[in-house]
């Protein structure tokens, strides 16, 4: 038997509630900016040390220093990319895609950082280059690099569609992250978690509040880079979905691969960097 619905009647005052303004949760005035002169300057003269080929509709793994560079490039169509990362020594300590949102906003560009989990909350990497910083926001709310979707997963597939899609991106992820450590996916799995949506174009529907996807505006040749704050393992997917402009995971859309490059600085090149502290609240909850 079916209870009765409470009413939603509008209050008398619905519309002053609505009209009150925002308040910014997190100011982050007091947010140490990164030095970007320094970072680029050490850059210019950084010699390439690695590279890794992401196949399309797979994922692999890579491996920063800390103080070196990485760049994700898009090499031969347009491609969407899902990005996590590690500490490389504690994978426990990984990218919080939720407090990054909170920090720096929906989607991510020059200077902003991926920040770590709780307890360390400290940055891991900074955005140091954007080729893709012109789109900014367009007129259906969308923008680039985006820090409020997950990923792709074949358990959200199985309970939209049924079936056993095996080339979501989580699973991308968690066999690349598997054959790096020699495990079973099952272990490696609980470690794989809230990507950047690297090159990806998203946004809000403005009349349902819903998560969307549009035709992402990267080509060859564009690329997204960041500077190593802390030692990385890395792991990114070239999404199944490719850029994403009709369907999420799919063997229909067409997909390529990704380009990711490893950069090592001169010596010297970074005089007065140190990575970044772990938060300095002393853990005591109150106890």
């Amino acid at each position: 038997m079916k209870l009765d619905q409470p009413e939603t009647t509008a209050p008398e005052d619905a519309q002053a509630r609505r009209a009150i303004a925002p308040v910014i949760c997190y100011p982050v005035d007091s947010l140490p900016q990164p030095p970007l002169a320094l970072y680029r300057a050490a850059r210019e003269a950084a010699t390439k040390v690695d590279e890794v080929l992401v196949p399309a509709r797979d994922a692999a793994t890579f491996s920063v220093p800390a103080g070196q560079f990485f760049r994700i490039t898009s090499v031969e169509g347009p491609q969407v990319g899902d990005l996590n990362l590690w500490n490389a020594s504690d994978l426990s300590e990984r990218f919080y895609s939720g407090k990054t949102r909170a920090l720096h906003g929906t989607h991510l560009s020059t200077s902003d950082r991926m920040w770590t989990s709780h307890p360390n909350l400290r940055p891991m990497a900074t955005i140091i280059h954007d080729t893709l910083d012109w789109y900014g926001f367009d007129d259906f709310g969308g923008s680039v690099h985006d820090v409020i979707g997950t990923r792709c997963d074949p358990y959200t597939h199985n309970l939209l569609s049924g079936g056993q899609y095996h080339q979501c991106c989580h699973s991308n992820l968690t066999r690349a992250l598997a054959d790096h450590l020699g495990c079973t996916p099952a272990e490696a799995e609980p470690h794989v978690h809230d990507v950047l949506n690297v090159f990806m174009c998203t946004g809000f529907t403005r009349d349902t509040g819903q998560y969307f996807m549009k035709a992402s505006p990267v080509r060859p040749g564009d690329y997204l880079e960041f500077f190593a704050e802390i030692d990385l393992l890395g792991a990114l997917s070239a999404c199944p979905g490719g850029d994403c402009s009709s369907e999420h995971s799919s063997d229909e859309a067409a997909c390529y691969p990704l380009l990711v490059e490893v950069f090592a600085p001169q010596e010297g090149a970074l005089i007065g960097w140190e990575p970044p502290m772990r938060s300095g609240y002393d853990g005591s909850h109150g106890r």
